[in-house]
């Protein structure tokens, strides 16, 4: 009978084995490690609607805005998941070292999401007030402009902190030894809702 050989297995082989081999429980395991995240984040993207009812009068009188919200969190909702899920891959993968600001992978990912963010918030902008003139609310020049502004510095602002989350979050849980997508995909989401709101907020009163 021939000895079997041995063979050096990794950590990342041992994680994965452990989380989601053939008599791992996937769902009681995603299920568990995402309620320590879960209640903390509901009550965070609760918070986020106290933000805009001190400006509601003044939010619900401009359209283009109403129309621009729910588009602008689900924007930066799916960037919070794309981001955790690249971040999490580069980490299993050894693509993120000691220095992870010097990293290749980290810089590309961020190039990346600005340039995407910054087109979309473009985008998403001038739809809004497309479709609310078409709704009949009296659009100028001006307000166009001030539309676009406050989508570009919220897209920025939004996807700059949920990187940053997604990063630092990534890296402590992954010291753990736990699946960094089962914290930072609830994590970033609720991020997200409640920022949102916050920085929708804030830019009416500056802005408007």
């Amino acid at each position: 009978m021939i000895p079997a050989k041995k063979r050096r297995i990794s950590h990342r082989t041992l994680f994965f084995m452990r989380e989601y081999g053939p008599h791992a429980h996937i769902a009681s395991n995603i299920i568990r490690e995402s309620l320590y995240v879960l209640l903390p984040a509901a009550i965070l993207s609760s918070l986020g609607g106290l933000g805009l009812e001190a400006v509601r009068t003044k939010f619900l009188t401009i359209l283009p805005l109403v129309i621009l919200l729910p588009a602008l969190n689900d924007m930066v909702g799916d960037f919070g998941t794309v981001i955790s899920s690249k971040f999490t891959i580069a980490l299993y993968r050894g693509y993120i070292k000691e220095a992870w600001w010097r990293s290749q992978f980290v810089c590309e990912l961020a190039r990346a999401m600005f340039i995407v963010a910054l087109i979309a918030a473009v985008y998403i902008g001038a739809l809004s007030t497309g479709v609310a003139y078409l709704q009949g609310s009296a659009i100028d020049t001006e307000l166009l402009f001030h539309v676009l502004e406050v989508a570009l510095i919220a897209a920025t602002v939004l996807t700059g902190l949920i990187f940053g989350v997604a990063i630092i979050g990534g890296l402590a849980v992954y010291r753990r030894r736990e699946d960094p997508n089962n914290f930072l995909i609830p994590l970033t989401i609720a991020i997200a809702d409640f920022g949102s709101l916050i920085v929708m907020s804030v830019l009416v009163v500056l802005l408007f």
